[in-house]
């Protein structure tokens, strides 16, 4: 009886110790959790005790990986150094889970992502990659189902407040079937950019109008673009002493040549279907799908629209464009050189400007802001091309996404899909997005702090805010092997930019390219759903005749050119109401 009494002793002494202990991590916990949302994220959309309540659940749920060091990776955007350089260390104090989340370039990263995928060896334990990629992750089985997982393995580690009707890119992540294959993490998309201080001259508006007939202002089709573009270079040629320029854009043969075709240029001139997100049943690359969600061919002789009239149409004037409005250097750019340009001080408009570049331009050190550190320039909708039609995406959004594969040990991926929620939670969201102004809530995009933001920021809250953001999207479904599929748009387009081949020839020879990797996709047998089945090759002129995507050339590709003055376009932006 004794023994028994002295076992029942030091049995309660033992759960009395362990009560004490366990207060006073809830007690260290919460300090740390207020400490946290004091020094980082004194604006999100939260309450302060909400967003303590949401640290202090990853402080609690991360306990079994407490000392764990884990590897992500993402691209060299401003969002993603704010993610590694505050976030990672925020999170590691918060839950002792060590992250490494690595930059490095765009290719890298889906080289890595490719490699873990065909060779099942774990590279790293979560990616953030462009939704672009989402054909290939609904095909190939070894993509985390972020659906499934949610609702298995990561239920108990899912976000309470995660909200995800709260994304406005969820979308362009979901497969057919309806479930979710990635998580957001920052959205930016592409959108016309102009000097809007020089389009409010009135000496340069009736110089303009007295060549061109109509009013110099935002431009709503090609003709006009092309038109401002021509005016600015050649008929303006310098502004307070500066040579000035009526277009930018980068030609160097290099895979970001690729960037630039394959988000969406040839569906702004309208190449694609109707529908958005994607176009259907041809969508913004030209690759035609069947009603079962299955490629049947890019080329205009499958049913795609790759090499049809208006990619043709399209990718002259990115040609001519380079070669007469730019500056002579422009040729030899990549993507990463031509995105500063114009922050210089000496573009008047660029048709195709990454939001992106937008905490580059509020800088008051650079050539286009005030001495107050206001915009001298705007961004506004992309004037769209003359096979265009009502109903069809107007440009691209790109939409980096955290992305887990089933090769990464269960350990590891749970802990790296924690600190993937805690990059996207209403905790850090909104103050992230201040950084890298790469909105990825509705929340935050209406905030007060948004709000009184705007005015800097040249347009981007209220495109945001405009019920129209949703007719720019990534590259969808209709691509079945983003890696191997993307770097062909640069190997056969960069001769056409340099003049070595035409705009048909370079295009027939992509089409031609597209098709054959899907041919040996179909042949490998490589797909658990969704697998290429090409169609047979008819005469172009079946599918160019019938309605819809491909299209027959128009008989007038340059119609009248049509502007909109740019208050009058934010005002019946916001007149529209929200999403």
């Amino acid at each position: 009886m004794k023994n028994n009494r002295m076992k029942l002793t030091l049995l309660a002494s033992s759960l009395m110790l362990a009560s004490a202990h366990l207060h006073a991590d809830d007690h260290d916990a919460r300090a740390i959790a207020e400490r946290l949302v004091d020094a980082h994220f004194q604006n999100s959309t939260l309450s302060r005790e909400e967003q303590i309540e949401e640290l202090l659940w990853f402080a609690e749920v991360a306990e079994p990986f407490r000392g764990m060091q884990i590897n992500t990776v993402a691209e060299g955007l401003t969002t993603h150094v704010y993610e590694r350089d505050v976030l990672a260390e925020v999170f590691a104090e918060l839950t002792g889970i060590e992250v490494t989340h690595n930059i490095i370039g765009e290719g890298d990263v889906v080289d890595n992502m490719q490699t873990q995928m065909q060779s099942g060896r774990n590279i790293y334990d979560g990616y953030v990659n462009d939704s672009d990629a989402i054909g290939t992750h609904i095909r190939y089985g070894t993509t985390i189902n972020l659906s499934e997982a949610m609702e298995n393995e990561w239920a108990d580690y899912t976000l309470p407040t995660l909200d995800l009707e709260d994304f406005i890119g969820l979308q362009y992540t979901t497969g057919p079937d309806g479930s979710i294959y990635q998580l957001p993490t920052q959205q930016f998309a592409n959108l016309y950019w102009f000097r809007y201080d020089w389009f409010q001259r009135e000496d340069l508006q009736e110089q303009f109008h007295d060549i061109y007939g109509y009013d110099l202002g935002v431009p709503t089709n090609w003709t006009a673009y092309e038109d401002i573009a021509e005016f600015f270079t050649e008929h303006v040629g310098e502004i307070d002493g500066t040579r000035v320029y009526g277009h930018m854009d980068y030609g160097r043969r290099d895979p970001s040549l690729g960037w630039r075709f394959h988000d969406s240029w040839l569906s702004m001139a309208g190449m694609g279907s109707a529908g958005v997100p994607f176009g259907n049943p041809v969508d913004d690359w030209g690759i035609r799908v069947d009603d079962q969600s299955r490629p049947v061919g890019a080329s205009v002789s499958r049913g795609g629209g790759t090499n049809s009239p208006a990619s043709v149409f399209a990718m002259q004037k990115a040609v001519d464009w380079l070669r007469d409005y730019a500056p002579s250097e422009a040729q030899g750019m990549t993507f990463g050189e031509a995105g500063p340009v114009p922050a210089q001080g000496n573009i008047a408009q660029q048709i195709f400007w990454y939001t992106a570049f937008t905490a580059d331009m509020t800088d008051p050190s650079v050539a286009v802001t005030d001495d107050e550190g206001n915009p001298k320039w705007r961004m506004a909708p992309s004037p769209v091309g003359p096979y265009w039609e009502e109903g069809m995406k107007v440009g691209y959004q790109d939409v980096g996404s955290w992305t887990f594969f089933d090769s990464t040990p269960e350990d590891r991926r749970t802990a790296a899909w924690l600190f993937a929620q805690f990059t996207t939670a209403k905790t850090v969201s909104l103050e992230k997005l201040m950084h890298g102004l790469t909105p990825i809530r509705e929340s935050d995009i209406f905030s007060d702090q948004m709000t009184e933001l705007a005015p800097r920021l040249g347009g981007l809250v209220e495109f945001y805010r405009s019920p129209n953001e949703s007719n720019w999207t990534p590259t969808g479904t209709n691509v079945p092997d983003y890696p191997r599929m993307a770097p062909l748009w640069w190997q056969n387009l960069a001769p056409v930019i340099s003049g070595e081949i035409t705009a048909q020839e370079g295009l027939d020879n992509l089409a031609g390219a597209l098709d054959s990797i899907m041919s040996r996709l179909a042949r490998a047998n490589v797909f658990e759903t969704y697998a290429p089945v090409l169609n047979e090759e008819r005469d172009p002129e079946y599918w160019l005749s019938q309605d819809g995507a491909p299209k027959a050339r128009l008989d007038d590709e340059m119609p009248q050119g049509t502007t909109v003055p740019y208050d009058q376009m934010m005002e019946e932006w916001m007149a529209a109401g929200t999403r």
